[in-house]
């Protein structure tokens, strides 16, 4: 399979598979270019819940940057810029979605692939799911962008942990740190996982777009927060048909059937 990001559309979910197997799914500059279209794709279908990213294969979620491709993408300033551009873009486009994400973890989360996954909402993880920012064994130097996300998320201890040794960590100790939500069995993950991800999608789309509208603001510097975006998003939920829907089945003691309208 060449290398490339899968689409797919299905039960309120856009799943968005990154597809390198033969590397551990390591991401390329066209993979990284790639990224916020599709995330542009789920955001306007009206039918998508959430965003699911996850990785081809039972070996890895993201391995990081496709290196071998640093000989021609990053052979002088004007293409270490480039390059660096699409990687950022890629993950703000992740980070600042419209509508949740959650990374689907099996195998090797490493480097870019572990501040994939960070960037996502939510992240769920299979058993044997192995977790490392490796920088410090390669001699990088890791941006301030990637330090404040795992800070951000993780905080200063632990981020000075994961970064100062550069150790791999296990899934029940990337569950204790709060690198992912939730890590199950391998025999039980696919059920579980699945039945997460059907919670989110019965949700209230209105609901889910104002509370991550308010968890991007939350991101931001307080003086840059656009708290009107929030109460706009949150006076439409109150508007909306499925407001009423939702206090109807609550009385009538029956699941809701939400149409995001």
């Amino acid at each position: 399979m060449s290398a490339t990001l899968l689409y797919e559309a299905t039960e309120g979910l856009a799943r968005i598979t990154i597809a390198q197997d033969a590397k551990m799914n390591a991401m390329t500059f066209e993979m990284w270019s790639a990224l916020p279209g599709l995330i542009s794709r789920a955001a306007a279908d009206p039918a998508i819940r959430a965003i699911v990213l996850t990785g081809a294969g039972e070996k890895a979620f993201c391995a990081g940057a496709d290196i071998s491709q640093f000989g021609a993408r990053r052979s002088d300033p004007e293409a270490v810029a480039a390059y660096d551009h699409a990687v950022a873009a890629g993950m703000t486009a992740l980070a600042g979605a419209e509508k949740p994400t959650v990374a689907l973890i099996r195998g090797i989360c490493f480097g870019g692939g572990f501040g994939l996954a960070l960037a996502c909402d939510i992240r769920l993880a299979r058993a044997d799911a192995r977790f490392r920012v490796p920088a410090a064994r390669l001699g990088l130097g890791y941006g301030y962008e990637g330090v404040k996300l795992i800070s951000r998320k993780l905080g200063p201890d632990a981020t000075a942990d994961i970064l100062f040794s550069a150790r791999i960590l296990d899934a029940a100790e990337a569950e204790r740190l709060g690198v992912v939500a939730r890590a199950w069995a391998a025999e039980a993950f696919e059920t579980e996982s699945a039945a997460y991800l059907g919670q989110i999608a019965a949700n209230a789309p209105l609901t889910l777009v104002a509370a991550k509208r308010a968890l991007v603001e939350l991101a931001r510097p307080e003086a840059e927060r656009d708290l009107d975006a929030v109460a706009a998003r949150v006076a439409a939920c109150f508007a909306s048909a499925d407001y009423r829907e939702g206090q109807a089945a609550f009385k009538e003691k029956r699941p809701p059937r939400f149409t995001g309208a």
